[in-house]
């Protein structure tokens, strides 16, 4: 029973005692049973009052209780959009391709509009200490003439400090995205150690990394299964890959990196007679759109795990870009020269360079004309092989 209604229960039953009490004393008069349902009335009334103030506070509680359920959600709502962040980067170009084969173009050449790459990324903070990222790849591959969407990145962060980050999952490696953070023009062409596939920009495995000496001083190293992001099958053993880079100035920097492994290829049942070994240099100046650089490798055996065969290769690439104007017109051009078998074909070597003109459209999109030559040749002209290309090349970032 409400507690406004054990109060009119209560109030009922002392008036009915004090009716009994009087009709056995002596019979009420008139006036005494009109003041006895006078003040009846007046205790209905206000218990009336009582129960609907009763029931307008309820309905209070209920509104306030709803409300704060609300301001719940959107505070949860709010923090899951401030903790996760969207990101995005498309490659694109338009361009006309002569392409020959010991002196006979083939069906490469031609003009077309490509999508070379699109990455999409989610980034969510859970604390200051753990967060996760997934990031897809989108590309066109001629092998299947069709387009293909890969799990670029799928790792869970831990973060101590700036001095030590863990990931567990597929990850950016420690030498190729450093690289081209330095060189700046990767919706161009890949770094070179990328470009003629000594490398590979992520893979799945455990990474560490961080900054020290007040970030002057940073270090990666990675235990990885070795065929790249696109193959997260297993392998016999890991592979590894590190480095190590240090920044004299903030507009400098110096970095060594080395990898060693078998690529994936050593299996249960597939021996490797051989381990695939890389050491990476690079020096750059980067200041604004003005940035130079020279990047060098030297790999062996990495395209003869399982073969009998040995071989090397190496190469470099110098690079530069100046800003022409205070809105970021920039000229850039680049140079690569590689011997990549040394010890199998040793006249054979890889030329490539490119010079064009950036500019920027908006906040994260800008678009370039660009000439770009690939060749490979040596002495026996078994491999003659020439690209030429021109276009427009551009890049959308969110």
């Amino acid at each position: 029973m409400r507690p406004n209604h054990l109060a009119a229960a209560i109030a009922l039953v002392v008036a009915g005692t004090l009716s009994s009490t009087a009709a056995a004393q002596s019979a009420p008069s008139a006036q005494d049973i009109a003041e006895l349902k006078a003040q009846i009335a007046a205790l209905q009334a206000q218990i009336q009052s009582l129960e609907e103030r009763s029931d307008a506070q309820s309905d209070v509680n209920v509104a306030q209780a709803k409300t704060n359920e609300q301001l719940d959600d959107v505070a949860s709502l709010k923090k899951l959009v401030n903790d996760t962040k969207l990101s995005g980067r498309l490659y694109y170009d338009l361009t006309n391709i002569d392409d020959s084969s010991k002196g006979v173009k083939t069906d490469k050449s031609g003009f077309a509009f490509d999508i070379k790459r699109f990455y999409l990324g989610v980034d969510h903070k859970f604390n200051d200490q753990w967060s996760m990222n997934l990031t897809t790849d989108f590309q066109y591959s001629s092998a299947i003439s069709s387009t293909e969407i890969y799990l670029k990145k799928a790792y869970v962060q831990y973060k101590l400090s700036d001095a030590f980050v863990l990931r567990a999952g597929a990850a950016d490696l420690p030498w190729v995205p450093f690289a081209e953070n330095y060189y700046g023009m990767r919706y161009i062409e890949n770094t070179i150690a990328d470009r003629l596939k000594f490398g590979t920009s992520a893979d799945w495995g455990v990474h560490a990394g961080g900054k020290l000496a007040g970030g002057s001083m940073e270090y990666a190293v990675a235990a990885l299964n070795g065929n790249g992001y696109k193959n997260p099958s297993r392998s016999k053993g890991l592979d590894v890959e590190g480095r190590l880079s240090f920044a004299p100035t903030e507009k400098t920097v110096i970095g060594i990196g080395a990898y060693s492994g078998t690529l994936g290829k050593e299996k249960q049942t597939v021996d490797a007679l051989h381990t695939a070994n890389r050491l990476d240099f690079l020096a750059a100046y980067m200041s604004g759109n003005t940035r130079f650089g020279v990047e060098y490798f030297q790999a062996s055996n990495w395209n003869n795990v399982t073969s009998l065969a040995s071989d090397k290769a190496s190469g470099w690439s110098l690079w530069g870009s100046v800003g022409l104007n205070d809105k970021g017109v920039t000229l850039f051009g680049r140079y690569d020269n590689s011997d990549i078998s040394k010890t199998l074909d040793p006249t054979l070597q890889d030329t490539y360079y490119n010079i064009g003109v950036e500019w920027p459209i908006a906040p994260g999109v800008k678009i370039a004309t660009v000439y770009k030559h690939t060749g490979q040749r040596n002495d026996a002209r078994s491999k003659d092989l020439k690209t030429d290309e021109f276009g427009v090349w551009g890049e959308f970032r969110f």
